[in-house]
């Protein structure tokens, strides 16, 4: 057992932020990491870091962006909040040892992606920013001498008071071992859930864990039917999917179908840089109509080198014999960002005392229905740091509970007459996303992948071994099922969740979907899901 003031659940840009600034504050840190600190969400995120650094650009525009993308129910001073901390998280990683694209004149070379106005996008190896700001935060992490890094643990759920406060974390170590956290304020920061989907650009750790354990403690989650897809993840037959970052298509990429047909100025005025949810919607039609796998993105045309250009998508395409500059890239949608998640006020508070989130695994109010690329890292940075530091705050002179009466580490055994395929039934809840909950919906496939899900979740519950996979694939079945009954609820269409059957945005709907668990004791009975407004005007300070 181990006791400090403050456990960060999640080592990507956001746990890696909080944690800096707990420490900072003079909170003592525990870091609990369920890979290495060089395998995170963040790694594979490629384009890059959106702030206001040009004198062009400025707040209010980047604001006017997002809120445009987020189709009507951002929350505005969250998007204010993390807009105007750009600038400010863009030096700090510089000042701990960031190394950024530069242009000619040796300025950061800023680019442009979908929804954005202006050229504000800070990036490192061309597309392969994810993996320098990992570097970096990993670097000062290890250089911090109130932190340590707990790698490779698998965090199975939160420990909670009698009160239903949250007092601590439960884990498994690499080796089988249960260890317990004891700590007076709990930060999750767990990421998305991309693996819920067969085509995802998320890496395997992505399962929801953070989400499906904030929900077990008693938090409210929001808007969980709202899942970001991708438009371009390189497509080749068996292989993995990689993404193919929009900076590609800000610099010019464009897309065509199998007969060789540039389509995007169809379906939008901005073509190519449209927002995420109408490429992605208008390349799934364009399949549709040609009967192909999969779409074409064409760099032939670039003013500059694809190569030099984007070093890590030309390397990778070339593992697959196809040479960037004038094979056309075949692409398709994969699942991308999970935009709901835990709900959070301005600080990172969630409706659990002890409690807090940052990152995709919260839901803050930034991005609405639809996230503008590159905000994401740029939020992690903004509510990671904030998170750690208010955290540290309300914990100082925070007694600690002992957890000892209140943790149990005895875990259920799955039947022995009974084996689950914890492969198969993961394979099936991902191909059965995809199909009934993935770029296209409607009523009666969404009614039937709940039902489903709902099916699976109880045999898993009570066959399977008590080991990290199935633990993973109960979290992974706990967001399936509450964004299945999230999205059947929301009847019309916003941003990234599509229903053909309403196709329209509807007034009345202009609003985040809440999900609040009903417990008896320490067992959630029901959900009770209702709307909340959405806060369009910044409160007066």
């Amino acid at each position: 057992m181990f006791r400090f003031d403050v456990v960060v659940v999640g080592s990507g840009v956001a746990g890696s932020s909080a944690a800096l600034a707990a420490a900072e504050a003079g909170s003592s840190v525990a870091l609990i990491a369920k890979d290495s600190l060089q395998e995170t969400n963040t790694v594979y995120a490629q384009g890059g870091m959106a702030a206001v650094l040009s004198p062009e650009d400025s707040i209010e525009s980047h604001v006017a962006d997002t809120l445009v993308v987020g189709c009507g129910i951002c929350d505005v001073e969250a998007v204010e909040r993390v807009v105007r901390g750009g600038p400010e998280s863009i030096r700090r990683l510089l000042e701990w040892g960031a190394k950024f694209d530069l242009d000619s004149q040796g300025q950061l070379d800023l680019s442009r992606e979908g929804g954005h106005s202006h050229y504000r996008i800070v990036h490192a190896g061309g597309a392969a920013t994810g993996v320098e700001i990992q570097r970096t935060l990993a670097a000062a992490v290890a250089r911090h001498p109130d932190i340590a890094v707990f790698q490779n643990n698998f965090a199975i759920d939160l420990i909670s008071g009698a009160n239903g406060r949250v007092i601590g974390v439960l884990s498994q170590t690499e080796r089988g071992e249960l260890v317990a956290f004891s700590a007076a304020q709990v930060i999750l920061a767990t990421g998305g859930a991309g693996q819920l989907f067969r085509e995802t650009t998320n890496p395997a750790i992505a399962t929801g864990d953070g989400v499906a354990m904030a929900f077990r403690a008693g938090a409210v989650l929001r808007d969980p039917e709202f899942f970001q897809f991708h438009p371009t993840c390189l497509y080749i037959a068996g292989a993995a999917r990689v993404l193919i970052s929009e900076i590609v298509r800000g610099a010019g990429g464009i897309l065509l179908d199998k007969d060789r047909v540039r389509f995007m100025p169809e379906y939008h005025p901005s073509a190519e840089l449209a927002p995420r949810d109408v490429v992605s919607r208008a390349c799934f039609d364009r399949m549709v109509k040609t009967n192909d796998t999969s779409v074409y993105l064409d760099l032939s045309d670039l003013e500059k080198d694809p190569h030099q250009l984007f070093p890590h998508i030309s390397r990778i395409c070339s593992y697959f014999g196809i040479d960037i500059a004038k094979d056309p890239i075949p692409v398709r949608p994969g699942a991308h960002y999970m935009i709901g998640g835990i709900q959070v006020d301005a600080d990172g508070r969630t409706s659990v005392p002890g409690l807090w989130a940052a990152g995709e695994c919260s839901s803050s109010g930034l991005h609405g229905a639809n996230r503008m690329g590159s905000n994401s890292l740029l939020e992690g940075m903004v509510l990671g740091a904030r998170a750690g530091e208010r955290a540290a705050e309300d914990g100082r002179d925070f007694p600690l509970i002992p957890i000892d009466r209140h943790l149990r580490t005895d875990r259920p055994n799955g039947s022995s007459d009974v084996k689950l395929g914890i492969h198969d039934m993961t394979y099936s809840l991902k191909s059965l996303m995809w199909r009934q909950m993935g770029i296209v919906r409607n009523g009666p496939m969404i009614l039937d992948a709940a039902e489903k899900v709902s099916f699976w979740a109880r045999a898993v519950q009570k066959l399977a071994s008590p080991e990290p996979r199935s633990w993973e694939l109960l979290n992974m079945l706990t967001i399936a099922h509450l964004a299945s009954v999230s999205a059947a609820v929301r009847e019309e269409s916003r941003g990234t969740h599509f229903r053909e059957d309403f196709p329209e945005p509807r007034p009345a709907w202009r609003a985040h979907t809440q999900l609040v668990p009903v417990t008896e004791g320490a067992t959630i009975k029901a959900v009770h899901i209702g709307r909340a407004p959405v806060r369009d005007t910044v409160p007066a300070r």
